[in-house]
């Protein structure tokens, strides 16, 4: 007879981010009885709703991609629809008219009709524009998206003999939307895993999918409900202080010690899905936590601006031009009241800007202003110099700097029931919801095949 949950010993995990839930919900759907510890109020990690001034605001405006599916597949697991809950867009890049910028929209063609016909139909590029993105994409398959050694991505457009306005209207923000950082020191290598997957799978994989509702709902929130009916627990507000071995033979495990009381639990598992500075003091007794310590940040900054309800843009999303030189940041606009259901964020737009370090440095007001005065211009409405209402969402540490040949830490050599989950786990993809929720189901598949 198979036990049941609360036969089997309880799992920890540490984190309620996107990775932590990914790895609570695979657990207790294999039957595991699963505690989930969350040191902040609102569930999600860097992924998480905030709110303001009344309102229920994202931390970072967010695109997922058809080719997410693991993602995709915890979602499922916890009952969210994704058709209702995603805005499913084909993949593009669509600057505002009279920007001098781009218009690629992939049709609804199988594989790869839909990218050739777009490089065919795409307006704002020259005949050697578009000859340069044949060749880019014909040449990185042939290839196998792999390298021999990696490199930046701006020394790979330089090898495939990009345009300078293709690196500029397409590579560029590509590049800085999926691995938030700068192509001339972004990993080649990764970035090809990401268009691999894209532009290189099936039609269905390179959509964009644009969350409906704040991101706690679309999947954090939906993952506690699940782990409450599966027997487990979710408790916020509760911070971790440190995880040792079990000092009794009799029950071998592992203690986590809690700063609220100095209390501590035991447990037969641990997945410790914080970041990765936190799970580094958290394990500084039981593994050499040097490759944990060893990252870059970046930062990813959205601008939220609130105009008259009656705004509404010619579609949910544009590309921007971002220029630092004109003091022009912002690299996307959503418009919100299309894609909320609720009917709350109508005139809300969101202007995000990943790698943002250099322009959040001149603070929050006057960064509002410039990214009013660029929306301003290239979507050619003076009324957007003037927001009804604004707020500035900074994370400082949103993701780590994705290098050529980064080492990030993985599993292989953890002690037996304790792994790590997060976005800067050693995998394919850079940080975003999809390489959390791969590293969360893998760290609970570890657990569950030696517990």
């Amino acid at each position: 007879m198979a036990n049941s949950p609360e036969q089997l010993a309880p799992i920890a995990v540490i984190g309620a981010g996107w990775a932590g839930c990914a790895a609570a919900v695979t657990l207790a759907k294999a039957g595991r009885r699963v505690s989930l510890f969350e040191s902040a109020r609102t569930l999600g990690g860097r992924a998480r709703r905030v709110d303001s001034d009344g309102r229920r605001l994202d931390n970072g405006q967010h695109i997922l991609l058809g080719a997410y599916r693991s993602t995709l597949k915890i979602m499922k697991t916890v009952g969210i629809d994704a058709d209702q809950a995603l805005l499913r867009l084909p993949l593009q890049m669509r600057y505002p008219a009279g920007a001098d910028g781009m218009e690629f929209i992939a049709p609804r063609l199988p594989a790869p009709w839909h990218l050739a016909l777009a490089m065919i139909r795409a307006r704002g590029l020259t005949r050697e524009d578009k000859l340069a993105l044949a060749r880019f994409s014909t040449t990185a398959k042939w290839m196998g998206w792999r390298l021999h050694d990696d490199c930046s991505v701006a020394t790979l457009l330089e090898r495939f003999d990009q345009t300078e306005r293709l690196n500029r209207l397409m590579w560029t923000p590509l590049c800085i939307a999926a691995l938030n950082t700068p192509p001339q020191r972004a990993s080649a290598q990764v970035f090809l895993n990401v268009l691999r997957d894209s532009f290189g799978a099936r039609r269905a994989a390179s959509d964009m999918l644009i969350p409906r509702t704040d991101l706690s709902e679309l999947l954090p929130n939906q993952a506690a409900a699940f782990l409450a009916r599966h027997g487990g627990a979710v408790s916020t507000g509760q911070s971790a202080v440190s995880v040792t071995a079990s000092a009794s033979a009799a029950t071998p495990g592992w203690n986590i010690r809690f700063k609220q009381d100095a209390r501590s639990e035991a447990f037969a598992g641990v997945i410790v899905a914080t970041t990765a500075e936190t799970a580094a003091d958290l394990l500084n007794e039981v593994i050499d936590t040097t490759a944990l310590r060893a990252f870059d940040y970046e930062a990813i900054t959205t601008c939220y601006l609130q105009y008259p309800a009656q705004l509404r843009l010619a579609q949910p999303l544009f590309a921007l031009l971002d220029s630092p030189e004109q003091n022009h940041w912002g690299q996307f606009v959503f418009d919100r009241g299309q894609l909320n259901s609720d009917g709350n964020d109508a005139g809300l737009l969101a202007v995000v800007i990943s790698a943002s370090g250099e322009a959040i440095a001149q603070g929050h007001a006057a960064l509002t202003s410039a990214v009013a005065a660029q929306l301003a211009q290239q979507l050619q409405d003076p009324a957007l110099l003037t927001p009804q209402w604004s707020k500035v969402i900074s994370e400082k540490r949103a993701t780590f700097s994705c290098t050529p040949g980064l080492q990030r830490p993985d599993n292989d050599a953890m002690p037996a029931g304790l792994a790590l989950a997060g976005d800067y786990v050693a995998g394919d993809y850079p940080a975003t919801l999809e390489a959390a929720c791969q590293s969360g189901i893998a760290a609970a598949k570890r657990l569950l095949k030696g517990n």
